[in-house]
């Protein structure tokens, strides 16, 4: 328990830094009004799209890094590294700058209002022209969580959500400040709403990413693993990454394709009410389930760990550690969730419209029972895929995500919306937790089975230099 402990708490706080981060730019745009909530959740989730993707190759970083480490092979090390910095640099100008350009288009076929259109467009531009610096800091962030050094990766998300909330504050209320808040405003800066609250997560993101990468180049790390010398592309770490993370990419990009469909055409169908409360909903998941990455990401590499050492035996027990831990912490939010609907719905509306504010807490809070009863599920699935990251086994299931969240999360979803109208946006939130909780019963199920013990990923004739 204390080997799981020692490695995940960093990795756990890292991702609770990164949701307050959402969490706190919803909470500050909520003050704008609910139509800036709708746009910043569906522009920030398509947005994000294409990412899912990318950041499923760049995962496997972790994979391969604390394999070698747990095999003694450490020149190995920074050229995954350097392996993800290129994919990285490459996506970005191959796929991100293309899919920036092409998000208007994509949002004007959703038939929303145009003041909604407008906001979610300019959201979602920004923060794609800007993902160069998270998907570098995904690469970093997983080599350091391979090497065993996930304390680096947590100083760097602090930093990363201080700068992102001072420049919020900043860029969204300029001048004027929050007098009701009893805090002035910054003198000669026009507020700029959700397009000033794009700007601070991109220089967040920028301030994140450039620790562990100067780290990386510089200094101690730098001299001991030869990170300098290693810097050329190398054909053979670039097919690990292909090799490897391509089942993980499908899973993670077809999984953000489907919620971006539940969220903004499914739940989109039931009006702005619905997609605030529903927005409000996942901040709340993300609270939750963030921390459970964090133990599947320490998960991955301490299983990868003991694979690349050999011993399987020990590699079990610790995921196993790791899977209560998850399971106990989203329990106990399922058990908040489901109290306090209410009051926790109610912190993203203003009260400036009683009716609006009632409406919108009414329909978040069916919503919360919705995503409480999955929670602990949830837990299990996260957890379990890294364990199985960790040794390699990826293909099954990412092919299990597209089948179930294809299946579910649209499927049956779309089929309540159609045939139980009268459930309303209660409808696909059945159908995305019934795919949450086979998901979770599945890997379980995989993990338990032990057939990712006969994967070799690092051959013993391999050489590095």
């Amino acid at each position: 328990m204390h080997e799981v402990w020692t490695q995940a708490w960093p990795t756990v706080l890292t991702m609770l830094s990164y949701t307050t981060m959402q969490f706190v730019d919803a909470i500050m745009v909520s003050h704008v009004g609910p139509l800036e909530v709708a746009a910043q959740g569906n522009g920030g989730l398509w947005a994000f799209a294409p990412q899912a993707f990318l950041f499923g190759f760049l995962s496997v970083v972790n994979t391969f890094v604390a394999q070698n480490i747990g095999a003694g092979r450490r020149s190995a090390v920074a050229h995954h590294g350097w392996a993800g910095v290129w994919m990285a640099i490459a996506s970005w100008v191959l796929i991100m700058i293309p899919w920036a350009i092409c998000l208007p288009m994509l949002f004007g076929a959703m038939g929303h209002p145009p003041e909604l259109l407008k906001l979610e467009v300019q959201y979602g531009m920004v923060l794609a022209y800007g993902s160069i610096a998270g998907l570098v800091g995904k690469a970093m962030s997983n080599f350091f969580f391979g090497l065993q050094r996930p304390r680096i990766i947590a100083v760097a998300a602090i930093v990363g959500n201080i700068v992102n909330v001072l420049l919020n504050y900043v860029l969204i209320y300029g001048s004027e400040g929050r007098p009701d808040w009893g805090m002035p405003g910054v003198a000669g800066v026009a507020p700029m709403g959700l397009f000033g609250s794009a700007i601070a997560t991109v220089c967040g993101t920028i301030a994140e990413a450039s620790i562990p990468l100067s780290l990386f180049l510089f200094g101690a790390i730098a001299r001991e693993f030869k990170t300098r010398q290693a810097w050329r592309p190398r054909a053979k770490e670039l097919r690990d990454l292909a090799k490897l993370g391509w089942p993980v990419s499908i899973q993670f990009g077809n999984e953000i394709i489907c919620w971006a469909i539940f969220m903004t055409i499914l739940v989109g169908e039931f009006g702005v009410q619905h997609l605030t409360a529903g927005w409000a909903t996942l901040r709340y998941m993300h609270l939750s389930f963030m921390p459970a990455v964090g133990f599947s990401v320490a998960t991955t590499a301490l299983v990868g760990k003991y694979i690349g050492a050999g011993r399987p035996e020990l590699a079990a027990n610790r995921a196993h550690w790791a899977v209560g831990m998850a399971m106990m912490y989203m329990t106990i939010c399922a058990i908040l969730m489901a109290v306090f609907r209410r009051e926790l719905i109610g912190i993203f509306v203003s009260n400036d419209d009683p009716a609006l504010m009632h409406e919108v807490i009414e329909i978040g809070s069916r919503l919360m029972i919705c995503a409480a009863i999955f929670q602990t599920f949830d837990a299990i699935g996260i957890t379990y895929t890294g364990a199985l990251r960790g040794a390699g086994d990826t293909l099954v299931p990412g092919f299990a995500t597209i089948i179930l969240s294809w299946g579910f999360i649209v499927g049956l979803g779309l089929w309540l919306v159609l045939t139980q109208p009268g459930l309303m946006s209660v409808g696909p939130w059945i159908g995305s937790g019934v795919y949450i909780i086979l998901y979770g019963v599945f890997v379980g199920w995989r993990f338990e089975r032990g057939a990712w013990r006969r994967i070799r990923l690092l051959e013993p004739t391999d050489h590095h230099v």
